[in-house]
């Protein structure tokens, strides 16, 4: 209930942020929201996060995300992802995984979209699109590579 609430927050501010975000995902075959995703580091940093699949507005299933990096890095930060499966074959092979990994088993297209632009006027190649939003907003030229996804089955 709680990964729900935070992810009906997570929808909200998405729709405040992008023109059109509403009519968009009412219209994809699915969205998978990671409403607080963690990045935390000191030397080897890692990230991760608890979210909820929608399809039809009604949540599916529970995922994580989970990636690893390493470099320089200190301190720590959160930011909202959302992935939007624009094609039920895209939806399809990524609830038929067993652990899913951005740019290995999908490729997601982070979307740049200049202010004031609605989004339904946009045209996509990829059947999966991606938005990162921080506290500071909607936030471009980051990279999902290398992040796995994976099910979060109750006990």
């Amino acid at each position: 209930q709680e990964i729900n609430i935070k992810a009906n927050a997570a929808l909200k501010l998405f729709n405040k942020e992008v023109i059109g975000g509403s009519e968009f995902i009412n219209s994809a075959a699915g969205v998978l929201v990671f409403p607080e995703v963690l990045k935390a580091g000191f030397g080897i940093g890692g990230e991760y996060g608890e979210g909820a699949l929608r399809v039809n507005n009604k949540t599916v299933s529970y995922y994580n995300t989970l990636s690893a990096s390493i470099g320089l890095q200190l301190g720590a930060q959160m930011k909202t992802v959302i992935l939007i499966f624009l094609n039920q074959k895209a939806l399809n092979d990524f609830q038929n995984s067993d652990g899913w990994e951005i740019g290995v088993d999908g490729s997601v297209a982070l979307v740049d979209i200049g202010a004031g632009k609605d989004i339904n006027s946009m045209n996509f190649d990829d059947p999966i699109i991606g938005f990162i939003i921080s506290n500071k907003g909607l936030m471009f030229n980051l990279t999902l590579e290398g992040t796995k996804i994976n099910k979060i089955t109750p006990e």
